[in-house]
């Protein structure tokens, strides 16, 4: 082993030999993190959440935590750009996937998913989440809720603000809207950054509520730096919340997932703005809408692991700090 990986496993507060084995060997859990299914002795919980029973047009997702399982092995455990890694000071622990009495009750699911994150913010941990789809942030919320409403970082296609639409109000155009309407979010505090596509005009409720909306057009003329500087003044020095869509990024980067938009971020610009957003107030994060079926050599599952092991180390640092 080298010296400076044998250094930094010794003195981590969460290690596994798996970390430093080849990434092809083992059994896959979350960066090579332990497996731990009791929410005890740790400070944040990777989750996967394999649901999609919220999707408006192709299934898929409810793939997405095993296949970013396997990539995440790819990503490591040490993040070159903040010289930092999560491991070092926090325990972390992949807790397994959300329990589900049903597959086949939207509702129900979603009771399942709000009682398995109330556990864990009971417990005093933090999560970090793979999706699954995007419905799912809303009941994350609802089990993570405190007195205080949240900020909101959310990285999209689209804002998820519709309303009832094809006969629900809960599929994963609408997470947003319920979060906002249930209490749970500050709309004032929010930001949806990589908005484009037709349908613009169901995200009303967005402008109505005073979410600040950053098309993808806004997004290259204002530049990333200028971008991360507005979303940190709009949500401050409160508690914050991350949701990163994968369909955030153009098609390109992120084939495998339910709804593609063209003309979307590289992968390179979303982990430049997720970088930047370090000293913030995150008290946790989901990576949704992976699809592997549709994915080509598992690049949207190694992109989607990639930018969950970035919220990883924000939450990390902010948890230090």
């Amino acid at each position: 082993m080298d010296n400076k990986l044998k250094k930094l496993a010794e003195s981590a507060k969460t290690f596994t030999p798996q970390m430093l084995e080849p990434p092809y060997s083992g059994i896959p859990t979350f960066f090579g993190a332990p497996h731990q299914p009791e929410i005890k002795d740790m400070d944040i919980a990777l989750v996967g959440v394999p649901f999609d029973l919220g999707v408006t047009n192709r299934s898929g997702a409810r793939l997405g935590p095993r296949e970013m399982r396997n990539q995440s092995r790819l990503v490591g455990v040490y993040n070159h750009y903040s010289r930092m890694s999560p491991f070092f000071d926090c325990r972390i622990a992949d807790a397994g996937d959300v329990p589900f009495q049903t597959t086949y009750d939207l509702e129900e699911a979603h009771t399942d998913i709000e009682s398995f994150y109330r556990k864990i913010s009971s417990a005093g941990v933090l999560a970090i989440t793979a999706g699954g789809d995007h419905s799912i942030t809303f009941p994350i919320l609802k089990g993570l809720s405190s007195k205080e409403k949240v900020g909101l970082i959310h990285f999209d296609s689209h804002c998820d603000t519709s309303a009832p639409f094809h006969g629900s109000g809960l599929q994963h155009g609408c997470p947003m809207r319920n979060a906002v309407e249930a209490g749970l979010v500050d709309p004032k505090r929010t930001v949806q950054v990589g908005i484009r596509g037709t349908a613009e005009l169901l995200w009303q409720f967005s402008y109505d509520s005073g979410m600040r909306v950053i098309h993808i057009e806004e997004f290259y003329e204002m530049g990333c730096k200028k971008v991360i500087s507005e979303i940190k003044s709009r949500v401050g020095d409160g508690p914050v919340y991350i949701s990163f869509d994968i369909d955030c990024l153009d098609p390109a980067f992120a084939p495998g997932t339910g709804t593609p938009v063209v003309g979307g971020m590289s992968s390179f610009e979303a982990l430049q703005v997720l970088r930047g957003l370090s000293g913030l107030n995150v008290i946790g994060g989901d990576l949704v809408e992976v699809a592997p079926p549709y994915d080509a050599g598992g690049i949207t599952a190694l992109a989607g692991a990639t930018l969950m092991f970035e919220i990883l180390c924000l939450a990390a640092s902010s948890k230090g700090a």
